[in-house]
């Protein structure tokens, strides 16, 4: 079993930038291929990057590509989501999500295990 906690959301002006991390517990985090998912007010949770186990490959919603950039460090049991450009359509909450076995999936019920989330609010 695998603890997710993020951290690194708030308030940022249109155009701007931030940086959410995701801490794992456990000494497996390497076997899990995680994700950014999102969940604005009214909204179904939607897929936003994935990474798989090896960092080899990464997947992005179409929505964020070439402005939000996903990586992980494996020896700190740490995944982030770098957002540049954002917009205030990127406002929501963000969750970290880990998957046990490989591949990259868009829908949630593919995740074991979830974060608490953390809140990113963009201002036009």
């Amino acid at each position: 079993q695998v603890q997710l906690v993020e951290s690194g959301g708030g308030l940022v002006q249109a155009g701007g930038s931030l940086r959410v991390s995701c801490a794992a517990s456990g000494r497996t985090f390497s076997s899990y291929t995680m994700a950014w998912f999102r969940q604005a007010p009214g909204k179904e949770r939607e897929f936003v990057a994935g990474i798989t186990r090896s960092a080899g490959n990464t997947y992005y919603a179409d929505s964020v590509k070439g402005r939000f950039t996903i990586s992980r460090d494996n020896a700190r049991n740490t995944v982030y989501l770098q957002m540049n450009s954002l917009k205030p359509e990127d406002t929501a909450v963000y969750y970290c999500a880990a998957r046990v076995g490989g591949g990259v999936y868009a829908r949630p019920l593919e995740y074991n295990y979830w974060g608490q989330g953390t809140q990113v609010t963009v201002a036009s």
